[in-house]
């Protein structure tokens, strides 16, 4: 069962919330990084039918993508724990579960906005964004 957020819970979550998605975005990066680098070797070796392998950059690439999927995975679990949903890993794009209306909708931020400002329907998603008005905050409700 999900929890539900007042707009100020959620605002309040923001902190915990945006610094782990900031540290999820860049650990996707690193992973990512550490990946194309492990198969542009495989594909190397492929080519060449075998050739002299760099042990010590091959192993620091998979410390590397070992290490940055770990991050990854703990950056999202706090993410989870908080209440929050990671809708979209790539714009750093979250969903705070809340209920307006006797219904359940999504307070919805991303990492490049300072403050949560917009809510959507649960399938609506970002394009049906909608600013937060007065009639959405006193008419929406926390657990």
């Amino acid at each position: 069962m999900p929890r539900y957020f007042t707009l100020g819970e959620a605002r309040a979550a923001l902190p915990l919330v945006g610094r782990s998605m900031r540290e999820a975005l860049h650990a996707k990066a690193k992973n990512q990084d550490a990946e194309r680098s492990l198969n542009r070797l495989t594909q190397r070796i492929l080519m060449a039918g075998g050739i002299q392998v760099d042990t010590a950059q091959a192993e620091s690439w998979k410390n590397q993508y070992d290490s940055s999927a770990a991050a990854l995975k703990t950056a999202l679990e706090r993410i989870e724990e908080a209440g929050a949903l990671v809708k979209d890993l790539d714009t750093g794009l979250v969903d705070f579960p809340t209920l307006f209306e006797g219904r359940e909708v999504y307070l919805c931020w991303r990492v490049d906005e300072s403050d949560i400002g917009h809510w959507h329907g649960v399938d609506e998603g970002f394009a049906g964004r909608r600013a937060i008005d007065r009639h959405f905050i006193d008419h929406h409700r926390g657990d």
